[in-house]
């Protein structure tokens, strides 16, 4: 038992850690409405951009996939209860039907399950979620003028554009840093830019003609088949 204690010390960590993130992340979100006013599609975003960083955190911190997933799980059922019961008001969209908040974290379970052997990828993975769909939404909702509609929901022009240029970026600053963080040996970074364009065009598309409130799933599903297309 002993043994079996030290040998899962660091996961037990890092499943402390996770959670502290996680709920100051919200903590924070919730004051910046309750204190400062911020609208609730403001501190969504700022929820979901920096939960999805703790990708990062992940694959630094844990030694096993069976513990690591544990976090984002748990906050399927919390976020399913936050959602029927309206309890954190910093986190819900005010729009009936969108499980977003839901599939976030499911997705974030999956990419762990799939990637675990592939830290980088874990990481790419889940950028054009975490940025890409975030900035489509605020880029949209700020300036957006140039409408058009799929299967009934409605994006703009400017949306997607953002989607587009920040899932490039940051999953091109994951195919290329990560190896560099976790000791692997370095990519060369044009290849990289130019496999991060593939992934970023692909989730653009996917998020364009998503059902409502389906991106978290159909983004991260897209980025994680291309990558692996990809990078095979």
């Amino acid at each position: 038992m002993d043994w079996l204690t030290t040998r899962w010390q660091p996961d037990y960590t890092a499943l402390v850690i996770s959670f502290a993130y996680v709920l100051g992340v919200i903590g924070v979100a919730e004051l910046l409405r309750r204190l400062r006013g911020r609208h609730p599609s403001f501190t969504r975003k700022f929820i979901h951009i920096g939960v999805g960083m703790w990708a990062i955190g992940t694959v630094l911190l844990f030694e096993a996939w069976y513990l690591a997933i544990i976090p984002p799980l748990a906050f399927v059922l919390i976020n399913a209860v936050s959602y029927l019961f309206g309890l954190v008001k910093s986190m819900e969209a005010g729009e009936r039907g969108n499980l977003g908040t839901v599939y976030f974290p499911l997705s974030f379970a999956g990419i762990i399950y799939l990637f675990w052997n592939e830290p980088v990828l874990l990481v790419a993975s889940l950028m054009p979620m975490t940025w890409g769909d975030a900035q489509a939404s605020i880029v949209g909702q700020r300036v957006g003028h140039h409408q058009f509609t799929v299967w009934g929901r409605t994006r703009t022009l400017e949306g997607s554009l953002a989607m587009l240029l920040w899932s490039w970026i940051t999953t091109f600053l994951a195919l290329w840093l990560m190896p560099i963080a976790l000791a692997l040996p370095t990519p060369n970074w044009l290849i990289s830019l130019i496999q991060a364009g593939g992934v970023s065009l692909g989730c653009t598309l996917v998020e364009a003609i998503s059902p409502f409130g389906m991106d978290n799933l159909t983004v991260p599903a897209a980025a994680a088949l291309l990558l692996m297309r990809l990078t095979g």
